[in-house]
């Protein structure tokens, strides 16, 4: 497995956090240069600081942005040069509660936007960043900010969010129009409201993902739905299906997932898997007519 945290012992316990992007021996003001290694341990400087990491011969971390946090002696690897898949928590608070959520959300938050966007600045040219949570529209302005200014300073870089949708509102509209460089990952369950909100933990949800739905098409902002399959939605996923071909045509992509057993899964497991090697019918005729469509749908997991 990737460690993505990794002990770190900064010169200064006192100093603040910090993000770096980690280099070669060269020395630049843009990044992190190696001093040394042995065994153990990789040593860099940094602004005037001295950090060192864990050496792994398997892995270099060359090109990684790592976010320090000298009094908690650790480097979070916020960005690896070699992945394709790079997601930044935004925050845990979320304003549903999701039977399956992979992320429980929490009642704090902790704001890191300032040092997400210098992570941003030093990402690899062309990278695909993720912002995920809880839910991260709860904190709006930030996260539109950030991506607006990403616009201007990186127009290579491309962004994932992962968004309920609850929170869009039609004065977003022109911030939403120029984000075309923003993929809107949002999660829609079922055809009817009941099953919907019943999903998500919260009543009204499905009525008011239509207005932001609406919002997002008038706005032509890129979308791609995420439906993940359960045992009270597998039997509905025809009519899903109809639904998406009906009223979601302007979406680019629509992602089918299996249930993944990490948070609220674990323990509701026998309750929310729907194991569909026993039966695909259902899923099987909505797909079919889904690609007879023209929706470009995946399967994962």
């Amino acid at each position: 497995m990737i460690a993505l945290t990794l002990p770190c012992d900064v010169d200064d316990k006192r100093a603040p956090p910090f993000v770096a992007r980690l280099g070669g021996g060269e020395v630049r003001d843009d990044q992190a240069a190696l001093m040394g290694a042995d065994d153990a341990l990789r040593y860099y400087q940094y602004q005037g600081r001295v950090f060192s990491l864990p050496a792994d011969r398997r892995d270099d971390y060359a090109g990684d942005v790592v976010f320090v946090e000298p009094a908690a002696r650790r480097a979070q690897r916020w960005i690896r040069a070699g992945s394709r898949h790079n997601t930044l928590l935004v925050t845990e608070q979320c304003d549903q509660l999701c039977r399956m959520c992979s992320q429980p959300p929490k009642k704090a938050h902790v704001d890191h936007f300032d040092y997400f966007l210098a992570a941003c600045r030093l990402a690899p040219a062309a990278a695909t960043i993720g912002f995920s949570g809880g839910e991260p529209t709860l904190h709006k302005e930030k996260l539109f900010g950030l991506l607006e200014r990403m616009d201007d300073e990186r127009p290579d870089l491309r962004f994932h969010v992962l968004t309920n949708a609850q929170h869009f509102e039609a004065a977003d509209s022109r911030r939403l129009q120029r984000l075309q460089n923003v993929l809107w990952g949002v999660p829609f369950y079922a055809a009817e409201a009941p099953t919907h909100d019943r999903i998500v933990g919260k009543e009204g949800a499905f009525n008011r993902l239509e207005e932001s739905f609406a919002i997002l098409a008038r706005a032509g902002a890129p979308v791609e739905l995420r439906t993940v399959l359960l045992r009270s939605n597998a039997a509905e996923f025809a009519a899903l299906a109809d639904y998406v071909i009906d009223h979601l045509a302007f979406v680019d992509y629509w992602a089918v997932m299996q249930l993944e057993h990490i948070g609220f899964a674990r323990n509701g497991w026998d309750d929310l898997f729907f194991d569909h090697s026993q039966n695909f019918a259902e899923i099987g005729a909505g797909l079919a007519r889904a690609l007879l469509h023209g929706v470009d749908v995946s399967l994962y997991n």
